[in-house]
């Protein structure tokens, strides 16, 4: 008797991602699981219900998979689909295990709701980074369509092209590209922006990724505000201190009114998005500059920023994009449907989830088990003064 995991329509507001694509099912070989699934659910992303039926997928209605599934993956779980996602809510029964996104720090009501439906839920955002979890890294799957999209957003909207060209008209110059935060996102903005013939800069209070920078042929730019121990142990930034991100803004703002563009990219999970650009460095900025907040979800790293709008300042358009891994569904489902599905191997043992909470990986990411919140970190976030 294998498992049975189900996958359903996403249901959060423009929310064009599915969970599993057809071509991600070989992972599952010899595992004994079965998938079935909502049929249409991968119609937003491209993926038609032929091609899930041609591998073997049960097609039927949304109740149907809840009843069915022992397992569900999702995109956007609860904490990530507050609103519509309470529908499901009496679809889930006690013992059944969810896998998605849920935005477990900050969400803590959500997590609280799946406790108490009995339902273990994984969260991706969760997954640590170590070696043998990288093939599991949703965010950083995400964060990659989010710097490419940031780049081309950038490009659309700029009042100039990208590339010099040598014209009969006369030289183009290049236009000058600034991105803030190398993590995934960022030095995937600088690699776009750079195959678009930009001339790009990067800055990073981590000044080991200087490197990366300028492997990707962009300048790093170094500011003069004391960077040490300014990466957690997780290789993530740090949210660092009030005095130190005063000093950076200072240094910033002469290295902002140089640029045509500038995308900033820095996050510092589970908590609010540090305000890296202000008003006072926007006025430096000339008129038809471009700035594009891959940040706006987690209230952005430019104080203009509004998250899901382009604001319109002095001539500068503040774009704060939300969910852009959404807006290219087709690659984005792609790279999702890879990592769950190699998370749900490593979880089945045997033919049976096995929930080993000895194991990192497990530990890491579980964060509701057995009706309780088990997970330190949203214990803490929740003010709670037990962890079961």
């Amino acid at each position: 008797m294998g498992i049975k995991v189900g996958v359903v329509s996403e249901t959060a507001p423009g929310e064009r991602r599915v969970a599993m694509i057809p071509g991600a099912l070989t992972v599952f070989n010899k595992t004994g699981i079965e998938l079935v699934m909502e049929a249409g659910a991968g119609m937003p992303a491209g993926f038609p219900d032929s091609e899930y039926a041609a591998k073997g997928v049960a097609l039927m209605r949304r109740e149907e998979v809840f009843a069915a599934a022992d397992v569900l993956l999702q995109v956007r779980s609860l904490g990530a689909n507050p609103e519509a996602g309470k529908a499901d809510l009496p679809l889930f029964r006690s013992g059944q295990t969810a896998i998605g996104f849920g935005e477990p720090l900050t969400a803590m009501d959500s997590a609280r709701l799946l406790a108490e439906r009995g339902v273990n839920f994984l969260a991706m955002e969760l997954m640590p980074r170590i070696t043998r979890a990288q093939s599991m890294d949703a965010l950083s799957s995400m964060a990659t369509i989010a710097g490419y999209k940031a780049a081309l957003i950038a490009a659309d909207s700029l009042p100039r092209m990208f590339p010099m060209l040598m014209t009969a008209a006369g030289t183009i110059t290049p236009a000058r590209v600034l991105v803030i935060g190398a993590g995934v996102a960022g030095l995937q903005a600088i690699a776009t922006a750079r195959r678009l013939g930009a001339v790009v800069s990067g800055y990073d209070i981590r000044t080991a990724v200087k490197e990366q920078i300028e492997s990707l042929g962009a300048r790093f730019i170094v500011l003069d505000v004391g960077e040490a121990g300014a990466e957690d142990k997780g290789g993530y930034a740090k949210a660092m201190g009030e005095e130190f991100y005063r000093r950076q803004r200072e240094a910033m703002a002469g290295v902002l009114a140089e640029h045509h563009v500038v995308i900033t990219t820095a996050a510092v999970p589970g908590k609010k998005a540090p305000v890296l650009v202000t008003t006072e460095m926007v006025d430096r900025m000339a008129p038809g500059s471009v700035i594009v907040d891959i940040a706006a979800e987690r209230g952005g790293n430019c104080e203009l920023t509004r998250p899901g709008e382009t604001v319109e300042y002095r001539g500068i358009a503040i774009h704060g994009p939300v969910n852009l891994p959404s807006s290219i569904p087709y690659h984005a489902s792609q790279m999702y449907a890879k990592n769950i599905a190699t998370f749900l191997k490593y979880l089945v043992k045997d033919g049976k989830l096995q929930l080993d909470r000895e194991d990192e990986i497990v530990r890491e990411t579980l964060v509701t088990y057995e009706g309780a919140i088990v997970h330190p970190r949203v214990s803490e976030a929740m003010g709670a003064s037990h962890v079961h």
